[in-house]
């Protein structure tokens, strides 16, 4: 349970760092999603850009039987890897954006 409270902490933490990045275009919200009772995180971007609606998500993590889920990452340098920056082990990153029969080469772990 250690676990999984510090890996709550660490992706919040991360979630709020990147909210910090606003468009530099439109009427933009950041908005930060965070569900800890069923461990969905999420960051996202609405609002409209002239007359074009702007809405899409940025990150989206889960966590599911003790992994990290990193259902989208819309970063450049890449969610994993500040995790694992954080201390969070390889093996309980699960890139869950890649089939299931790609994952086996990320480095990451498959399921």
């Amino acid at each position: 349970m250690a676990n999984l409270d510090q890996y709550r902490t660490d992706i919040e933490n991360v979630i709020k760092e990147y909210s910090q990045y606003k468009p530099s275009y439109g009427e933009i919200e950041v908005q930060i999603i965070f569900d800890r009772e069923h461990d969905h995180y999420q960051l996202a971007n609405v609002g409209w850009h002239g007359y074009k609606r702007i809405r899409g998500c940025v990150l989206h993590i889960d966590i599911k039987d003790g992994k990290i889920w990193i259902q989208h990452d819309g970063t450049e340098v890449g969610i994993a890897n500040e995790l694992t920056a954080l201390g969070v082990p390889k093996e309980d990153i699960i890139l869950a954006y890649h089939a299931a029969s790609r994952r086996k080469h990320t480095g990451f772990a498959v399921s």
